[in-house]
């Protein structure tokens, strides 16, 4: 796509979603390679910690439920579980908006990425270990097994000490999600000024 062809997309405001994206993914290459590099496996980090997370987790709630069986058969689910929906999510709620045109706003990047992070990172892999481990517990016998209509209680306090050990991972979730959407805003505003803005367009001839 030429600049003349920029210019009369933005003077005609004739900018739709397909349309800025395209603009921006092309000027993409522009950037430093650490901004590039952050913005493309950014996620991949966060999504690792939530992978981290889920390992963790398991293992706490193996130890609460005395399960020794079928470690493997419970770890890989747990870690790969995590990851992807923390990527998908990531790229889904801040990424994507911001490459799109559809996220302006700093702040409200800001609180998606720390959302992200709590929740894709940091809470859903816990919420995943839980029946993943009770399940192991029942067909194994491996602990006394609550009343019926007592499941729900009996989850609650089994899952109170995991979730002040996992305390740490969640705010350390909460921090890095926060941080990896204020690189990428930072990383949006710049190529949104490689792409939109006439100085820099001027500069180019």
């Amino acid at each position: 796509m030429s600049e003349n062809t920029q210019k009369d997309r933005v003077s005609g405001n004739a900018l739709t979603g397909a349309i800025i994206s395209e603009m921006l993914k092309e000027n993409f290459e522009r950037l430093p390679d650490l901004d590039k590099k952050l913005f493309l496996y950014g996620p991949m980090y966060l999504a690792g910690n939530g992978a981290l997370a889920g390992l963790i987790s398991n293992s706490l709630y193996r130890r609460g439920l005395n399960v020794t069986q079928a470690a493997i058969t419970s770890s890989l689910p747990l870690a790969v579980m995590p990851f992807l929906t923390t990527f998908a999510l990531y790229n889904g709620a801040v990424t994507g908006p911001l490459m799109s045109g559809d996220l302006n706003c700093p702040t409200c990047a800001l609180i998606r990425g720390a959302l992200v992070g709590v929740i894709g990172g940091g809470l859903y892999p816990i919420l995943l270990a839980l029946p993943v481990n009770f399940g192991l517990a029942c067909r194994y016998n491996t602990a006394p097994m609550p009343e019926k209509g007592n499941i729900l209680r009996y989850w609650m306090d089994l899952s109170k000490p995991v979730l002040r050990k996992m305390r740490a991972v969640i705010l350390l979730q909460a921090v890095f999600g926060t941080y990896l959407a204020s690189r990428n805003v930072d990383t949006f505003i710049k190529l949104a000024e490689l792409t939109f803005d006439p100085k820099e367009a001027e500069l180019k001839h």
